[in-house]
């Protein structure tokens, strides 16, 4: 298998290409507004455990969303949560923000292959059916904070 095989393999590349194509209405520069912290109505777009991309967690699961801005002055700004998923602690922080979504009554880890389906189920039931109340915020460290403050059916 060649670095491409692999690559086309591991890569969502229709998604890529519909990244390229937004990259592109924008200017192809990738430089986007600093979304200020507020209250926004969202949809989301993605969510998924996948590699963590950064040098020092580089390949431990992460888990990811991508938020996309509905209303108001940033609409269609996205917002990313992401959260390394090695810890007790970061798991339970992220089942609570799964629970906050109201979709799934039983939000549990017991290894990464059922949360990741767990968590692939649920996005699919919010695809195209729920929008969000997000609270998005910076903790004392200055890391982003995401709280669900309401859920809508669409």
């Amino acid at each position: 298998m060649s670095i491409f095989d692999k690559w086309d393999k591991n890569v969502d590349t229709e998604g890529l290409q519909k990244d390229i194509a937004e990259a592109e209405a924008n200017g192809g520069q990738g430089d986007y507004r600093e979304v200020h912290v507020g209250t926004y109505e969202v949809k989301i777009d993605k969510m998924e455990i996948k590699e963590c991309g950064s040098e020092k967690h580089a390949g431990e699961p992460m888990f990811t969303v991508q938020f996309r801005i509905l209303e108001g002055d940033f609409k269609n700004s996205c917002l990313f949560m992401n959260q390394l998923i090695t810890e007790g602690w970061q798991i339970g922080q992220v089942n609570k923000f799964l629970r906050s979504l109201d979709v799934n009554d039983t939000v549990e880890f017991k290894t990464y292959g059922q949360y990741n389906d767990m968590i692939m189920d649920m996005m699919e039931s919010i695809d195209g059916s729920l929008e969000f109340l997000l609270e998005y915020g910076k903790n004392k460290k200055g890391y982003n904070t995401f709280k669900i403050k309401d859920v809508y059916e669409v």
